[in-house]
């Protein structure tokens, strides 16, 4: 088991580079907080075409089928159970729903007799097309409601996290923290340490991998130990994975502590006086169509996709 290639999310595709690797990371990111906020107080639809253009990015980026399978198989199949579960789930109304029409239609004669004596305004008809229980059949009941809901909370949980896989799949963790800094040089003015938490940043996202790396070699080291669970029951396994957790933390803290002391050896003081320029970040003429494509998102979203 390799952890570092397996895992699904929080990978960084360096070959091939796509055209969407070569977006500005800033415009990517702007991008990612559209899709991160346009679908609150959204319709269904607009959720749905979310999802779609997500689906269509990554086609039209031509990324290897190996990695989107791997990114994208989980989260669809997950979704799925997710909005298949919550449609057939009560609607948590305790209301016994029942028509809004008598069943004999002879019963309104008289009404309707009465209202053309009174010279009263016409009734205005109800369509009967309308059901608020779509599906009904043993106990398996899907309502308007629970079918929303299901699209709602699927459609969210697809869009928030591989949106973010794709652009952690397509921007490197130095153009990510780049790209931060330069969106939050306007709060310099407030004193806010904008270099050094870009720099916590930078060494954040440099720490996952030993992060996944240590796990991986302390469940190999168990592995190869054959030790025999059902001897041990329950509460010599639960000491056994204590003692993991702790190696675990004491390797985390020695691999932090050799990090600081190689910046330290180094003659790191101050991110200030230690700048390293990784990336020129220039607007170039796709990135200016990306954004532009952006303002038609926006107006989209605004005029069509509003909840009413």
């Amino acid at each position: 088991m390799d952890l570092l290639r397996s895992l699904p999310l929080g990978l960084y595709l360096e070959q091939p580079q796509t055209w969407l690797h070569k977006l500005d990371p800033r415009v990517k990111f702007i991008w990612l907080m559209s899709f991160l906020t346009s679908y609150s107080f959204a319709n269904n639809q607009w959720r749905i075409l979310l999802v779609a253009l997500l689906i269509i990015f990554t086609l039209a980026a031509r990324i290897p089928r190996r990695v989107w399978q791997q990114q994208m198989g989980w989260l669809l199949t997950l979704t799925f159970l997710v909005f298949a579960l919550t449609a057939v789930f009560p609607d948590g109304l305790g209301i016994n729903y029942q028509p809004r029409l008598p069943a004999n239609s002879q019963a309104l004669a008289p009404l309707s007799n009465t209202a053309k004596a009174t010279n009263e305004p016409k009734q205005v008809k109800t369509s009967k097309d309308y059901n608020y229980i779509l599906f009904h059949q043993g106990p398996v009941k899907i309502s308007r409601r629970t079918l929303d809901l299901g699209t709602r909370i699927s459609t969210i949980l697809f869009t928030v996290i591989y949106s973010t896989t794709l652009y952690l799949l397509t921007t490197a963790p130095e153009e990510i923290t780049a790209g931060i800094e330069s969106l939050m040089q306007p709060l310099r003015r407030l004193k806010i340490p904008v270099t050094e938490i870009t720099l916590t940043l930078t060494l954040s996202l440099r720490f996952i991998p030993l992060v996944l790396e240590e796990i991986q070699n302390l469940i190999r080291s168990i592995m190869t130990r054959a030790i025999n669970w059902k001897k041990l029951g329950l509460k010599g396994g639960f000491k056994v994975w204590m003692i993991v957790a702790e190696r675990l933390l004491e390797n985390l803290l020695l691999r932090a502590e050799q990090m600081a002391s190689a910046m330290m050896v180094r003659g790191f003081t101050s991110p200030n006086e230690h700048r390293v320029p990784w990336h020129d970040l220039r607007l170039k003429s796709w990135d200016w169509l990306a954004i532009a494509t952006l303002t038609i998102f926006w107006g989209i979203r605004i005029f069509v996709g509003q909840q009413i």
